[in-house]
């Protein structure tokens, strides 16, 4: 990780040189104060073996392969740091841009200076640097790369990488030259501003994993330190949350609690981080250290956003719901979920850049990987976005009546998959979401009334004025019905060329039940066979009748009289064709008596009448 601070001090050349005796701890389980020695072991140690900067993908027949792992500026450093940390010099002096003389007669004792000046001096970010061919820099060569500035005092250079060819190991990095020659000068002004010298000399002779023991209290101390102090950060956030709660009424600051705790260990980290950088840890310590805590902030930070994404669209989903919006609600869903793995894959790739692994190669493979699946995966992607689309559209909600294709049901769910429909044979149909976007679909949930349609056909004797009759007395009836709505009333003679005269009679019933549209639609249809007997004809039968003796024939008293009442009609000039008046129309509606008087229901609501 990346250090914004400088540090001075640590430990000198002289017992950096001596044969050092080296303790690990085995993995901690104890909490965040043996995690914390865990991190800042040097290079033998499982956890540092796991955290490994990866090297990009090397082509297969790249030749030759460097052992020491110099093919990138930041692997170059770290191995540097590692081989110094663990006292072989010699192998530290093969990182360093040096003659082969120069580096057997002066190489072990430039590397032990180099490592005090940088554990004391450095300040940059070396681990992001992490390209065979290096990463562009405004003003800088190609071949070279500047990680970084060292500092001591008045005297500062940049920490300078180069890139050379090795007849053994091919292109390499190494510290170059020129920040060499500025060591000499650098590390007299490092060693002039020790700190240490002025500790008790058991704590800085001392020292655990490259680290000097004074410095391992600090760390264990500082603990419960910013713990505290994290805590007490965010008990006085709080008071102007509960202050803004009262004055607006929101009481409940549940939700504030369901991110205390990863809020908690963000602000503790980053206090122990400001601390740390204080504390003038050796430079590969510093590195282990600051790339675990940086590990523990973005997953505090991802942990805070789940928990404010999950709590902001829940709430979005309630109210939408409780307004009735079924399917946007069904859509917040949806988006969560979405924005859940959004948040999920962007930690994890988060986590794996702060190890140092090559993120534009991942992000490549997960390009590569996301066309492979998108191709292997095209019918489930088809429904995902199908899913969207009903859901955004709100075409129906879950217990709407519809009709998809030839199939009707009531919609009960409306899944990421498939919509399923409980049929009228009480079966369960499940239809892919990317069919339901494309089929032609009717909710007839939302119809604000029913259509009343029939075709009445008559007996082929029928005459003239009895189909008059007919008409004219249909017409009214429609028209006198309270649960018919008389503008769009159609009551007419359609055909005559058929063996019987044909009669289309079409109103729309006012109500969306269902239940009660069937009984208003049985109840004019016994008016309407009223009607027809009363005309002296009758209904056609839906077969041809053969006379073989003489039968009665029509009712001639019957038949007369419609005869006759259509002749009075004519001569007062009040026959409704081809339509009643206006006047009439209206002084018609409501006439009609429904439920009829003897109907059980009329009873209840009369007697219901006479209670009260």
């Amino acid at each position: 990780m990346g250090h914004s601070c400088a540090h001075h001090g640590g430990a000198g050349p002289a017992s950096a040189l001596r044969n050092r005796t080296m303790f690990y701890f085995p993995k901690a389980t104890l909490g965040f104060f043996l995690s914390i020695a865990a991190v800042v072991l040097p290079a033998p140690t499982a956890l540092t073996q796991s955290i490994q900067l990866a090297t990009p993908a090397a082509s297969t027949s790249a030749t030759p392969t460097d052992p020491l792992g110099r093919n990138t500026p930041s692997n170059s450093v770290l191995g540097f740091l590692k081989a110094a940390t663990s006292g072989d010099y010699s192998i530290a002096a093969q990182y360093l841009q040096m003659s082969p003389a120069h580096r057997q007669a002066e190489g072990e004792k430039t590397a032990t200076k180099l490592k005090f000046v940088l554990d004391n001096g450095f300040v940059g970010n070396y681990s992001r640097f992490n390209q065979p061919e290096g990463t562009p820099q405004e003003g800088v060569s190609l071949g070279h790369q500047k990680l970084g500035t060292i500092s001591a005092g008045d005297v500062e250079t940049d920490l300078d990488m180069v890139r050379v060819s090795d007849p053994n190991a091919g292109k390499i990095w190494l510290i170059s030259s020129d920040t060499l020659a500025k060591l000499p000068e650098l590390y007299d002004q490092a060693e002039a501003r020790q700190v240490a010298s002025k500790l008790p000399g058991f704590l800085v002779r001392h020292d655990l994993g490259g680290m000097p023991l004074w410095q391992w209290l600090a760390l264990l101390v500082a603990t419960p330190f910013a713990a505290a102090l994290g805590w007490l950060v965010l008990a006085i956030l709080e008071i102007p949350l509960r202050w803004w709660a009262r004055k607006h009424g929101h009481m409940d600051v549940a939700n504030w609690r369901s991110v205390s705790g990863p809020a908690w260990l963000l602000t503790g980290t980053l206090i122990h981080q400001a601390f740390v950088a204080k504390l003038r840890l050796p430079l590969l310590a510093r590195h282990y250290y600051f790339q675990i805590t940086s590990i523990a902030l973005i997953l505090s930070a991802t942990w805070i956003v789940w928990r404010v994404v999950r709590w902001s669209l829940h709430s979005v989903r309630l109210r939408a719901l409780s307004r009735g919006h079924a399917g946007t609600g069904s859509l917040m869903l949806l988006g969560e979920r979405i924005l859940k793995a959004i948040i999920l894959i962007a930690g994890i790739l988060a986590v794996l850049g702060n190890l140092g692994f090559n993120m534009s190669t991942a992000l490549a493979g997960l390009g590569i990987g996301g066309l492979a699946i998108g191709f292997g995966a095209q019918k489930t992607i088809e429904n995902l976005f199908g899913g969207v689309s009903v859901l955004g559209d709100e075409v129906f909600r879950v217990g709407d009546v519809c009709r998809f294709g030839d199939r009707s049901g009531t919609v009960e769910d409306i899944g990421l998959r498939s919509t399923r429909i409980r049929t009228e044979e009480r079966t369960l149909l499940a239809i892919p979401n990317g069919t339901v976007a494309t089929i032609n679909l009717e909710n007839l949930s939302r119809r604000d009334k029913l259509l009343l349609k029939t075709n009445l056909s008559l007996r082929s004797e029928t005459r003239s004025d009895h189909l008059r009759f007919v008409l004219s007395e249909l017409r009214r009836l429609l028209y006198s019905h309270p649960k018919i709505e008389t503008t769009t009333v159609r009551v007419r003679l359609t055909d005559i060329a058929a063996a019987a005269p044909s009669v289309e009679v079409l109103g729309y019933v006012l109500t969306q039940d269902f239940n009660e549209f069937a009984a208003v639609r049985e109840d004019v249809l016994l008016r309407m066979m009223e009607i027809v007997e009363s005309s002296g004809t009758g209904l056609a039968l839906p077969a041809q009748t053969l006379y073989i003796s003489r039968d009665a024939g029509l009712a001639n008293d019957k038949a007369e009289s419609a005869v006759q009442k259509v002749a009075e009609l004519r001569e007062g000039r009040k026959l409704p064709f081809p339509d009643f008046h206006k006047e009439e129309i209206s002084s018609f509606k409501g006439s009609i008596e429904y439920p009829p008087k003897e109907s059980a229901l009329r009873q209840n609501e009369d007697g219901a009448g006479k209670n009260r």
